[in-house]
């Protein structure tokens, strides 16, 4: 491979760890991470970095042009809960850092790309259990209009320009490396980091509130699987729907009970909720299945495993 990898908005919960895993992959020189700021040290310090404004088009290409990058994975997003508060924001961030990579791509600058969609492109007409690939999506939020907007621009660069874009819809990501980044879904993340410090969280959902989520090694696999895959075997240029476990708070509470008997919890719902209920409780990722031979890993159980583990040796490396 001549050509570069360029991942854009790197320093965020997924781009940090995609980072990571492409870098311990084909080496570091091969990745370069950009970011609206250089905070996160280890994506920094590991690798070629530039500071980068994705609604930029003359930045993006200029970083692409010094680095000759040919795969460019779109990662920077505003999420849904910040959204709402900046919904112009949100979907100038969303959509016109897309526009940029598909018309570099449409140019022939760049040849591959991947930019995440959601589970948030779907509303609450859609059917709530095993969400179909194809279904009724009328999001109600900033950002899952953003996404479903992008999934159709990127399904028609594709069928007029032929540009080679991938997609999938993610669901709630957990991940013991980064702290939450504003979504919907982070509750996930952070009861985790609660047991650990405080034995009781404030859940702002209510506890039998079932979302699809993953665990981030399955949701990396997925990305590079789906990247890797034989182009003739990319039947969607949409977005695949993935899925590995649903779960409610209740039942990551009890879960984390099992390591930790004294971890208490309340529920006390905010604006979230009202953005959660307007989501699917479990999704079907056949098409995924078939066209690429996607398949989960992670439980829930292995999740609160390895999540407890890695936190505690996080926090208590902190206090020596």
């Amino acid at each position: 491979m001549s050509g570069k990898i360029l991942v854009i908005g790197a320093a965020g919960q997924i781009g940090s760890e995609l980072t990571s895993t492409l870098r311990n992959s084909l080496g570091n020189e091969k990745v370069v991470a950009a970011d609206i700021n250089d905070n996160n040290k280890e994506v920094v310090n590991s690798g070629p970095f530039e500071i980068l404004d994705a609604k930029e088009f003359s930045t993006i290409k200029q970083c692409v042009d010094t680095y000759n990058i040919e795969t460019v994975y779109l990662m920077a997003a505003m999420l849904s809960a910040t959204g709402e508060k900046y919904p112009e924001k949100a979907w100038d961030l969303n959509m016109t850092s897309l526009f940029n990579v598909l018309n570099l791509a449409k140019e022939g600058v760049i040849k591959k790309i991947f930019w995440p969609s959601s589970i948030a492109v779907f509303g609450p007409t859609t059917p709530k259990e095993n969400t179909p690939q194809h279904t009724i999506c009328e999001p109600t939020t900033v950002y899952g209009i953003s996404k479903l907007t992008g999934e159709r621009w990127c399904e028609y660069y594709n069928k007029k320009y032929n540009v080679d874009v991938r997609s999938l819809r993610y669901p709630g990501i957990i991940s013991y490396k980064t702290l939450p980044g504003g979504g919907t879904t982070d509750y996930a993340v952070d009861i985790y980091h609660k047991a650990v410090t405080d034995g009781h969280y404030d859940c702002f959902l209510k506890e039998d509130t079932e979302l699809p989520m993953m665990f981030m090694e399955d949701a990396i696999n997925a990305t590079l699987q789906l990247m890797a895959a034989a182009e003739s075997t990319i039947k969607l240029r949409s977005s695949y729907n993935v899925a590995a476990f649903s779960i409610t708070p209740k039942e990551v509470y009890e879960s984390i009970k099992k390591h930790i008997p004294q971890f208490t919890i309340d529920y006390n719902p905010d604006s979230r909720q009202q953005i959660a209920d307007s989501w699917p409780c479990s999704i079907d990722d056949n098409s995924a299945q078939k066209d690429w031979q996607w398949h989960s890993k992670y439980s829930l159980e292995d999740t609160t495993d390895i999540m407890l583990a890695q936190l505690k040796a996080k926090y208590e490396s902190t206090k020596n």
